[in-house]
């Protein structure tokens, strides 16, 4: 490690520019002959429309689906057997299926103008039932949202096993029924776009607020039938992604189309209240879950049922299977056991689509199977991290294909978890619980550990089906000649701190200061393809491409260098910004000066390429690398109010080598805000007719800084064998392990009184009726 390079704790160079408010967001953007955008939201959760009728001489500013001809729904397909994709057109054809669809795009001068012409549009609903329960979703009788498929079930996985033997003969059996509600993304900036059609390039420019600039190019492409070479897609400054800027909008899809019949640029900007009941929403599953195991905790088997509620549509690229198809794959999470069977059924309901937010899955499962090894832990009547210690895949066994065939690269899980108990300090909690409180609430500790795949290559992707496949991650690296450095990627960092973190690859490669380089993304026209930015994926993907781009440009430098200093090309070194030989050096400044200005000092062998490689990279092995962490929790609950503290919170966490430490305990520290918003807070709750019941920050509750204790991190390094670095993917992991280790100390704490949380979030009111429940019956 250097002082700049890989493993250092560099400070972030793009915060300069936001703390100064020089960034550049969709809403700082102004595009000469810019119109705004507004659309009429369907206010129904399900109704066929019947008629509608657009203002009297507003007719050329209103439009609908029938208008939009020749435009192709989203549709997300998947390949996995028995998949049923959905059409989604960008405006409402015939029928709508959740409430906030668009109906109608109004084009004005002003938004409030586009506004009040959207109200005046008259549209004639024909109301039907609802369905607002997932698990009353694959009822008898169900309504049905999409009548081609005959019921209501995107996807359903399986993946099986005998446990008859098992059912019989196991001493311990413990079940429960497990949910986690449904939440919202909530990303300090909205989504927003901005549409213009350039006559001079026949080209269409979409600037948009999304995580994956090239993904959209793609959908584009698809559902206005124009092909990639007229469609331009840049992403500026986002505030905030984590799933909810990742998918193609129907927004864009009008706003494009728009501006290409319009000939002038369209611009809309989401609002809360549109973000809320209309944008797309996450973690709603459900578990029915049994495991059993030997009287000393090992576990046998788990048999489970999921439910995962997958919204009214397929978004592109995920699809609704992304969910549901995981929940089988990674429910087992590190633990060792000889049977497993899961059956998870993706539902349709006429709510929002469901994305892949942060964590996407794992917190979900991780919230399942943690609060199933408590449950063991308390039959069996020992401690829960010394079940889970006799149940984690051991170091020594690294690498080690689990029992759904994911084949975990590296790790110490046990050591994880000791370091948390350790941190936590458990011997002294339950010291104090025998005690008591002085202020007479009632204190728990709580354990989860979980590990996360990351960077998933082609051949997971490939195996889902999804019209997303990830191939070779490229960069494009230039020294200008000046001696810049310019990385070029088609990943879009929006928080990551890759501005930072990929200029600390390069210096570790060439020894460049890490302010002479400057990296360029966000933008189709400038940078090479790309999946995006999701799946923890950018470290170790983009990172790996600039270090075999930088490692090309190393090689032609040297090539040179030997020339300029008159020296053999095997005896010399590119370190520290320069070549180095037996008698001097000659730095990378100026090997770029020659290449461009002065040829005629280049060795007659000099790669014709120049100073400007593009390079793909894949990992050794593209199954994805596991990061994995432990979690403790201390709480205290006042059994009296419902509420609920916590009081200490420890994160131990893998991420193999660490790029950047400093950066990586912003990853942690704001994942974990966002798994105690999961845990205790955030909710998106609907009504019998499919409305949405928290249409404002008022009703929706995010944790702030009150809410949200000081987290203690502990950072292991284990390094995967299968990339460049050794680096892992980190970027959710902080989300993934609050929900389950919050609700298992709220359960430590509550135990003696017989209550058991079995539902995220723990609300007051929630928490209030399961005590009142259990203790009504108790004398005064």
């Amino acid at each position: 490690m250097t002082a700049k390079g890989v493993g250092a704790r560099l400070e972030r160079k793009e915060d300069a520019r936001f703390l100064k408010g020089r960034g550049e967001f969709i809403a700082d953007i102004a595009v000469g002959g810019m119109k705004e955008a507004a659309f009429l939201r369907a206010p129904n959760a399900h109704a066929r429309i019947r008629r509608m009728v657009k203002p009297a001489g507003e007719e050329h500013r209103v439009f609908v689906q029938a208008d939009m001809a020749g435009v192709k729904p989203i549709r997300a397909v998947s390949g996995i057997k028995g998949f049923k994709p959905s059409d989604q057109h960008a405006l409402a054809a015939e029928k709508v299926r959740q409430v906030g669809e668009l109906v109608a795009m109004v084009v004005a001068d002003t938004r409030a103008e586009a506004e009040d012409i959207a109200e005046q549009i008259e549209v004639d609903y024909e109301e039907l039932p609802a369905v607002h329960d997932m698990l009353r979703a694959r009822d008898a009788g169900a309504p049905l949202l999409h009548e081609e498929w005959g019921d209501n079930v995107f996807l359903e996985t399986l993946a099986d096993a005998d446990l008859e033997e098992i059912r019989r003969t196991a001493p311990v059996k413990v079940h429960r029924r497990l949910r986690t509600s449904r939440q919202h993304m909530a990303p300090m900036e909205g989504r927003g776009a901005i549409a213009e059609w350039n006559s001079r390039l026949d080209q269409l420019v979409l600037h948009t607020a999304t995580q994956m600039p090239h993904i959209v190019r793609t959908g584009l492409s698809d559902c206005l039938g124009i092909d990639h070479g007229k469609i331009r897609v840049v992403a500026p400054d986002v505030g905030g992604g984590f799933g909810y800027k990742g998918i193609l909008l129907p927004e864009e899809i009008c706003l494009s189309w728009a501006a290409m019949k319009l000939g002038h640029s369209v611009r809309w900007l989401e609002d809360r209240r549109e973000q809320l009941i209309a944008g797309a929403n996450c973690r709603e599953h459900h578990y029915d879950i049994t495991a059993y195991a030997e009287r000393d905790g090992r576990l046998l088997a788990i048999d489970c049922e999921a439910i995962v509620d997958a919204g009214a549509y397929s978004s592109y690229p995920f699809s609704a299977c992304l969910e549901g198809a995981q929940v089988v794959s990674i429910l087992p999470g590190p633990y060792k056991m000889d049977r497993y069977r899961c059956r998870a059924y993706s539902v349709a309901t006429n709510k929002p689509p469901i994305l892949p937010y942060r964590g996407v899955a794992r917190t979900g499962v991780c919230f399942a199977i943690e609060l199933t090894m408590d449950a063991i832990a308390r039959e069996c009547g020992i401690e829960p991290h010394a079940v889970r210690m006799r149940n984690l895949v051991e170091s020594g066994e690294m690498p080690y294909t689990n029992i759904t065939n994911k084949l975990f690269d590296s790790g110490d899980y046990p050591e994880a978890l000791r370091r948390a108990v350790k941190a936590i300090d458990l011997p002294a909690i339950r010291e104090r619980q025998k005690r008591g409180e002085p202020d007479g609430r009632r204190i728990g500790v709580g354990f989860s550990i979980f590990c996360e795949q990351a960077a998933h290559g082609t051949s997971v992707y490939y195996g889902w089906g999804i019209p997303m496949v990830p191939g070779h991650e490229q960069c494009t690296a230039r020294l200008t000649p000046d001696g810049v450095l310019e990385l070029r990627i088609g990943a879009h960092s929006h928080g990551q701190g890759l501005e930072t973190t990929l200029a600390q690859v390069a210096h570790t490669e060439l020894g460049i200061d890490p302010a002479a380089v400057r990296l360029v993304h966000g933008d189709t026209a400038m940078t090479p393809y790309s999946t995006g930015t999701w799946g923890s994926r950018c470290m170790v993907m983009s990172g790996g491409a600039v270090s075999e781009a930088c490692r090309e440009i190393a090689k032609r430098c040297a090539r040179i260098g030997a020339k300029l200093l008159q020296a053999d090309e095997a005896s010399v070194t590119v370190a520290d910004g320069a070549v180095k030989g037996p008698g001097g050096s000659v730095t990378l400044k100026e090997i770029a000066h020659v290449w461009y200005l002065k040829p005629q000092h280049l060795p007659a062998d000099v790669d014709p390429a120049g100073l400007e490689a593009t390079i793909g990279y894949k990992p050794l092995k593209d199954t994805g690398t596991f990061s994995y962490a432990a979690h403790a929790a201390l709480v205290a609950v006042d059994t009296d109010t419902g509420q609920v503290e916590i009081l200490n919170y420890v994160v131990v966490e893998d991420g193999g080598v660490l790029v950047n430490p400093m950066i990586v305990d912003g990853q942690v520290y704001g994942g974990a805000a966002q798994g105690i918003g999961t845990a205790l807070y955030e909710e998106m709750p609907y009504d019998t007719n499919g409305q949405p019941l928290a249409s404002t920050l008022a009703d929706y509750i995010l944790p702030g800084a009150t809410e949200v204790p000081e987290v203690a991190i502990e950072h292991m390094e284990t390094p995967s064998p299968w990339t460049r670095f050794g680096q892992k993917g980190i970027g959710e992991g902080g989300a993934i392990g609050p929900p389950a280790a919050i609700a298992n100390a709220v359960n430590d704490a509550l135990w003696p009184l017989g209550v058991e949380v079995t539902e995220v979030p723990i609300t007051p009111r929630r928490l209030l009726a399961l005590i009142r429940a259990k203790t009504a019956d108790l004398p005064e």
